[in-house]
């Protein structure tokens, strides 16, 4: 019989064996649930500061915190305090966000973001202050749960450096992290860490003409539970 985390793991991945020895993988290493956030409700119209740059409030989004205290070894003062706050503080840098789909968000959690060719402004890392730009349907790509047939959205939500920013001409919305065609993958690394670093992934249920709320939904935060052990697995996999 499968257990409740193995069904979940089944309805994400398909039809799949489902091999405890192959997926498993301490959640720990990624994910900070102490720090999780739910936005969907939030009615207030507060002005926030992040790096002394107004900050949107993810609202609609539940954010599943990323496990990022102590990973960098410039410390913590990019990330600011913990808890409920309106203002900036010194040192802390700017949040960003960046549209992405399931399988990007899980590549880059598990690595870094990678610098992209093609792009108008130059090659890069590309993301923005304006949650509204980020969720647009060719950043933020739909995922289906195989439970109820209902599809999310993604977005990954970063502290960004400003000494390491560009605004792009026409777009100040629109940030850019420069990284050289020809770089080497160890010093582009080293570039994108010190630059750019996600700290929550952000889902949101895509809602559909006719689509109420029916029992048998996730709540969101039952959906991030299903998410992390999605990541978890597929994380495993690419070991």
């Amino acid at each position: 019989m499968l257990s409740l985390k193995d069904f979940h793991l089944r309805q994400i991945l398909g039809k799949r064996q489902v091999d405890k020895n192959e997926f498993f993988i301490d959640e720990k290493e990624f994910f900070d649930p102490q720090y999780d956030y739910d936005f969907t409700d939030l009615s207030d119209s507060a002005e926030c500061m992040r790096g002394d740059e107004p900050y949107e409030r993810p609202k609609g989004w539940y954010r599943m915190a990323l496990k990022v205290k102590g990973k960098y070894p410039d410390g913590d003062t990019w990330l600011g305090p913990d808890g409920w706050r309106s203002h900036s503080v010194p040192g802390e840098w700017p949040a960003s966000y960046h549209g992405t789909s399931l399988d990007g968000a899980r590549s880059i959690i598990k690595s870094h973001y990678k610098a992209g060719d093609g792009a108008a402004y130059g090659r890069g890392i590309y993301s923005t202050p304006d949650i509204h730009v980020a969720e647009k349907e060719q950043y933020a790509k739909t995922f289906q749960s195989k439970k109820t047939g209902k599809s999310y959205k993604v977005i990954l939500q970063n502290r960004i450096n400003p000494e390491r920013r560009e605004l792009c001409q026409q777009k100040s919305d629109y940030w850019l992290i420069p990284v050289d065609e020809g770089t080497p993958a160890l010093q582009e690394k080293e570039i994108v860490e010190r630059a750019i670093r996600p700290y929550g992934i952000l889902i949101q249920k895509v809602k559909k003409n006719n689509d109420g709320d029916k029992k048998g939904d996730e709540s969101a935060c039952s959906l991030c539970g299903i998410v992390r052990s999605f990541f978890s697995a597929v994380l495993k996999m690419f070991d």
